[in-house]
């Protein structure tokens, strides 16, 4: 009876179900939504927040691409609001550049310091090792016969 229900069910549904339409527009807003900065959340961008901005702001991007402005032209807009901080991908100029080219420089500067300081610490001989006492040195040789046994 139970797989009687079930079938039923799932021929019912199939029968009724209608095809989901995908809104090309929609996934415009989405795309340029993913390319900004929520301002509120700052680590989540503004098609993945639930915050009350970032619903602002998705509702300002699908009103613009209603009125047939360009992908640029809208986030141009935020970035003239929000400044350049609300780009999920900073700009290659300016003071992104920093952000780009910043760890690419300290780490060649960590490794040439690194480099230095093992040139320079191969340099310095090394202490010569301390003298065996008679009775340590007697010890050492009769564990290389017992060894060589």
């Amino acid at each position: 009876m139970r797989r009687f229900v079930l079938v039923l069910m799932l021929a019912v549904g199939t029968a009724l179900g209608a095809e989901v339409a995908e809104d090309p527009r929609e996934r415009e807003m989405l795309s340029i939504a993913s390319e900004l900065r929520c301002a509120v959340c700052q680590n989540q961008s503004v098609a993945e927040s639930d915050a009350e901005l970032a619903r602002d702001m998705r509702e300002v991007i699908r009103e613009q691409l209603a009125a047939g402005k360009r992908r640029e032209e809208i986030v141009e807009y935020f970035v003239a609001r929000y400044g350049e901080f609300v780009l999920m991908k900073p700009p290659y100029a300016g003071p992104g550049f920093l952000v780009w080219v910043g760890p690419v420089l300290l780490l060649a500067l960590l490794a040439l310091s690194a480099f230095l300081y093992l040139r320079r610490r191969q340099r310095v001989p090394l202490p010569p090792a301390p003298e065996l006492s008679p009775e340590d040195a007697a010890r050492v040789a009769a564990a290389r016969r017992q060894a060589a046994e």
